[in-house]
C-alpha cells in the first residue's frame, strides 16, 4: 500500500524533470521566444533582457533538484489530502 502511496508524488516529480530538461532544451534553441512566453506567464513583467540568459551548469542542476523535489513535496500533500478527504 505505501508503495501506491508513492505513485503520484513520484510521477509528479519524474515529468517535472523531463518538463524542466526539455524547457532548457528549448530555451537554448529559441531564447528570445523564451523570453516572450516567460513575460507572457508573467503579465509582461520584464525579468531578463532578451539573449541574457546564461545558465551555468550548476544553476542547470540546482533548478532541476529542487524543482524535482518541489514537485515530489506537492505530490506527496496532494495525495495525503486526497486520503484524509476520501475518508
Amino acid at each position: 500500500m505505501k508503495n501506491q502511496f508513492l505513485v503520484i508524488p513520484n510521477t509528479l516529480a519524474l515529468t517535472t524533470g523531463i518538463i524542466y530538461v526539455l524547457c532548457r532544451v528549448l530555451v537554448g534553441l529559441f531564447p528570445g521566444v523564451s523570453v516572450t512566453i516567460v513575460r507572457s506567464w508573467f503579465h509582461s513583467i520584464d525579468f531578463v533582457k532578451p539573449g541574457a540568459w546564461d545558465t551555468t551548469a550548476s544553476s542547470f542542476i540546482l533548478g532541476l533538484i529542487s524543482s524535482v523535489i518541489t514537485a515530489w513535496v506537492v505530490g506527496y500533500i496532494f495525495i495525503s489530502v486526497r486520503k484524509m478527504l476520501v475518508k
